[in-house]
């Protein structure tokens, strides 16, 4: 079960707005995430090898995001409120305890826009409200024509093949009914597109990998697809960085070598196959008509 947490503040203000998901503000219902991705960077010895041990209910999150969003809309301080950044605002435990949707109608009620980061096909459940809210939030004046939407959908994808994604991605959603979530969010009129965050080097950055993914969010509708390179952090059993090596070892050990040395000294992929991937995305964005941004 879940820890009940009192917390003293839920909406959290950005220093400057992310080019990629243009978060003005973030708000996460619950601190950890049962999704238990192998890859995610809030891994650490906090919540242990296994996020879904961890997860925390933030109990108050509902009157204190009444209370902080009544005063920021008395300011017209109105902006995209990203949910979730830290955690995935659609994990089981939200079908018991819908803060989640509590929060959405406190955001429809002050009218603010949102970005809604999920790999869960429970966001369906909210399409009600999301409706509304993208009708009737109040957009930051540079974002009034561009996107011009109340609400963005954002489905994050390591990969489109659901045996890889049970892989290193155990407590999500599955991939492929996923993709059929972000078709249904498209056919509902939402502005929504895919996170290709993070790319598994050499299982899912592959060019095969790549033309089946970016030909089936094109099939779907997909208004954007962000795609980024891979980060791993640490080396205590709980990190990032451990836990991917080791899978690595199992399912992929070919890989491991190349794995190993990639980050032995360094958290992030060499600068060498940081541009060459980025050079493809950018291609391949070209090719298929998907822009890499939300905003471009």
């Amino acid at each position: 079960m879940p820890r009940e947490i009192q917390v003293k503040s839920v909406l959290n203000k950005s220093k400057r707005r992310d080019d990629w998901f243009l978060d003005d503000y973030t708000f996460n219902p619950y601190s950890s995430c049962a999704f238990n991705c192998l890859y995610c960077y809030i891994r650490g010895s906090k919540y242990g090898s296994n996020l879904a041990t961890s997860i925390s209910v933030k109990a108050n999150a509902i009157p204190l995001l009444d209370k902080q969003l009544a005063s920021r809309a008395r300011k017209r301080e109105y902006g995209y409120i990203v949910i979730s950044s830290a955690t995935d605002p659609y994990l089981k435990i939200e079908k018991d305890y819908e803060v989640t949707r509590r929060a959405l109608e406190i955001v429809l009620k002050y009218r603010f826009p949102v970005h809604i980061l999920t790999k869960s096909d429970l966001v369906i459940r909210d399409f009600d409200l999301l409706k509304e809210i993208d009708e009737k939030a109040i957009l930051p004046s540079e974002f009034k024509d561009v996107p011009g939407r109340g609400v963005l959908l954002t489905f994050s994808f390591s990969t489109l093949d659901d045996p890889t994604g049970k892989i290193f991605e155990p407590g999500a959603t599955s991939p492929s009914l996923r993709l059929e979530v972000l078709e249904q969010a498209i056919g509902s009129g939402f502005h929504s597109g895919v996170s290709m965050m993070p790319l598994l080097p050499y299982i899912s950055d592959t060019t095969e990998s790549l033309d089946h993914m970016f030909s089936s969010f094109k099939e779907a509708g997909a208004r954007y697809v962000m795609p980024a390179t891979i980060t791993l952090f640490g080396s205590d059993k709980a990190d990032s960085r451990t836990l991917m090596l080791k899978a690595i070892a199992k399912h992929y050990p070919a890989l491991l070598s190349k794995y190993e040395k990639f980050f032995s000294n360094s958290v992030e992929l060499p600068a060498y196959y940081r541009s060459a991937f980025y050079r493809k995305m950018k291609a391949m964005s070209t090719e298929y008509a998907i822009p890499d941004r939300i905003v471009n």
